[in-house]
């Protein structure tokens, strides 16, 4: 069977530019879905009807997988033959027509302001290590950019004297303005700890890691999640978190959505208005815990 798998992740990061999540979850599917095409003797999904198709989803109910499991493994699989088609390796979406009761949808984890400084108080900046870690937690913080993004950064995307951020995510590109502290944090690791830990290998990489090679997302995700613990933070913590953080927080201060569109560089406003649900959950939250007569009922 050919692998297709290296051609869609290329496909979902630079022309649906999806997240690190999206992406990851996507990929799980699909190798899941071709290793199941593989055992019923089918080496080409081109060839896979809406009747292969539909005892695959049968199989998913037969193992026990949760109603949002098969519905976003669906999901997967339509994007994939999306992309067979494209490419001239499919003539038809055998997923396409699949119907499954919606899942509700899954809102994404949010840090509160207090549990934002308590993580980005955590790396040493005295230490190589911690100066690197705070400017890229600082960073991705401020500007609210993907994982994958931050560590594809080089050097000169960031020009600490304006205070603006160059991010390319495929072929596009969109500049982030970045705040004061975090600009700070940039520039010490920069001035004085990047020199010292770059390698040859490591080119022009904003972030590398203590060998001096660009740092990897798995790397960085690893990071995250060593302060989470380290601040006690008992939340599901994600490089994504502090994405999702970022745009939440923006909207509670008065920030326009299609400003945070173009920040997050989301192609549709659809993703986007997901914050406007969270926002609205947590003044509910507030209100029902703060006002005297919502607490009689």
């Amino acid at each position: 069977m050919k692998d297709f798998c290296l051609d869609f992740s290329d496909y979902l990061v630079n022309q649906k530019n999806v997240s690190d999540n999206t992406l990851d979850s996507y990929l799980r599917d699909v190798e899941h879905f071709l290793a199941y095409l593989s055992q019923q003797g089918l080496d080409d999904p081109a060839s896979v009807d809406e009747a292969q198709m539909e005892r695959y989803v049968q199989n998913l109910m037969s193992l026990k997988k949760s109603n949002a499991t098969i519905t976003r493994n669906v999901a997967s699989i339509r994007c994939f033959y999306y992309f067979l088609m494209q490419s001239g390796f499919a003539e038809s979406n055998p997923a396409r027509n699949i119907k499954l009761e919606k899942a509700p949808k899954k809102l994404p984890q949010i840090l509160s302001g207090e549990e934002i400084d308590l993580l980005l108080s955590q790396p040493d900046p005295t230490e190589p290590k911690g100066c690197r870690d705070k400017a890229m937690l600082e960073l991705l913080y401020a500007t609210g950019i993907r994982s994958s993004e931050l560590v594809a950064l080089d050097v000169n995307d960031i020009n600490l004297r304006t205070g603006m951020l160059c991010c390319r995510n495929g072929k596009s590109e969109r500049m982030i303005p970045v705040y004061a502290t975090a600009v700070a944090a940039i520039s010490d690791y920069i001035l004085r700890v990047r020199s010292l830990i770059l390698s040859p290998d490591g080119g022009q990489a904003l972030f590398t890691n203590l060998n001096g090679k660009r740092l990897t997302r798995q790397g960085f995700w690893k990071i995250v999640k060593g302060y989470a613990e380290q601040a006690g933070i008992t939340k599901e913590i994600t490089p994504h978190t502090l994405r999702h953080s970022f745009a939440l927080h923006l909207l509670e201060n008065g920030a326009d959505l299609k400003d945070i569109q173009a920040m997050l560089g989301h192609a549709d406003i659809s993703s986007t208005q997901v914050y406007v649900h969270l926002l609205n959950d947590h003044f509910k939250e507030v209100y029902n815990q703060c006002h005297p007569r919502a607490k009689l009922g």
